[in-house]
């Protein structure tokens, strides 16, 4: 059966062995070389690799200043791991309701919820498919609060020729987990519009320390020097640095191999399935298509029919407002309809 998602590792990885004998494996030549690589594909400045995606989350939400009971609106559709690092922090979830045809953050809905505690808006782009990103942002503008794009899923999507990381987004976090593109196995990566913010972000990952005077003229930790923030030990290894400058080399040719393979979909699913609405294809977005999306009814039968064509059709995320961890259970009129509606189709370079 063709999987919905599928690790990828670079044919080239002839210098990994001269990494694990160098003695240097912590965060250094390769991990700023991996940083320089992203910022120039992404057409941004301010760019720190992280160790892990929850990792970034949580450095996201301590530069933010964001403390337990400061009030964040979310979307329940989207990944565990973009929505469980609120909790860790004992922040409090506000979901708002999403668009059904986008599966994005409703604009009005958001409108709704903000109040004098809201301290961020976590902005999900749902399976790579941009959401709604001039309005949410605006209402971040408006009432004075923080916008994150959450590119779990995302990176090399497009939004109004932009990719995402450089959409006027206060914050957008991205994931190179094991089956996202790129992957360093493990992994995260943090663009900020505000260098204030980017220049902190740089501490609070690496256990709030400024390396330029941590330590004396000897080499030893300066006892004038104070930990002031709280932190995380969160820098990318070389090792897995080194895997994502690899994956840099052929990102584009992988891009545009997803989004040939995603029209070739909308061909069959016109030809073939007329009563399916093909998925969030709006003209301002360009989707990374890590999986094609088709809204549906009926659709545990459709999704039946596929996987007995060898393909693993799949909803890929149960809204998270099922988890009894974010409090008590609601239901939202958009999250049902969507749920009840979307499958998501192998799209990958491997297919």
């Amino acid at each position: 059966m063709i999987p919905l998602y599928k690790p990828r590792m670079p044919e080239d990885l002839s210098e990994l062995n001269k990494i694990l004998y160098s003695g240097a494996l912590a965060y250094g030549e390769y991990g700023k070389a991996f940083e320089k690589a992203m910022s120039t594909h992404l057409g941004v400045d301010q760019l720190v690799s992280i160790n892990s995606f929850n990792s970034a989350i949580l450095v996201t939400l301590l530069t933010l200043g964001i403390q337990s009971g400061d009030e964040i609106i979310a979307s329940p559709v989207a990944c565990l791991a973009s929505n469980q690092p609120f909790v860790t922090i004992g922040a409090k979830v506000i979901w708002a309701d999403i668009d059904p045809k986008t599966g994005t953050l409703d604009p009005e809905s958001v409108k709704g919820k903000i109040t004098s505690k809201t301290k961020a808006i976590f902005h999900n782009h749902f399976c790579g498919f941009p959401g709604h990103i001039d309005e949410i942002n605006s209402l971040g503008i408006g009432f004075g609060i923080p916008v994150v794009d959450d590119a779990i899923e995302g990176y090399g999507s497009e939004y109004k020729g932009k990719k995402l990381g450089n959409t006027g987004t206060d914050v957008t976090v991205f994931s190179f987990q094991a089956v996202r593109m790129p992957t360093t196995i493990d992994g995260g990566a943090i663009v900020f519009k505000d260098k204030g913010l980017f220049e902190k972000s740089i501490m609070v990952r690496d256990s709030g320390i400024d390396r330029r005077f941590f330590r004396d003229e000897m080499g030893e930790i300066n006892r004038k020097y104070d930990i002031e923030i709280p932190e995380f030990s969160a820098t990318m290894s070389e090792i897995n640095s080194y895997i994502g400058i690899q994956q840099m080399h052929d990102i584009d040719k992988l891009l545009e191999i997803q989004r040939s393979n995603a029209r070739g979909w909308n061909d069959k699913i016109q030809e073939h399935y007329p009563s399916f609405e093909i998925f969030s294809q709006r003209v301002e977005t360009n989707p990374n298509f890590c999986v094609y999306g088709v809204l549906v009814d009926r659709k545990q039968e459709v999704m039946t029919a596929f996987r007995n064509d060898g393909y693993y059709a799949s909803s890929v995320h149960l809204p998270n407002n099922f988890y009894s961890i974010f409090g008590p259970k609601k239901s939202f009129a958009g999250v049902s309809e969507f749920y009840s509606r979307f499958l998501a189709l192998p799209c990958g370079w491997w297919l």
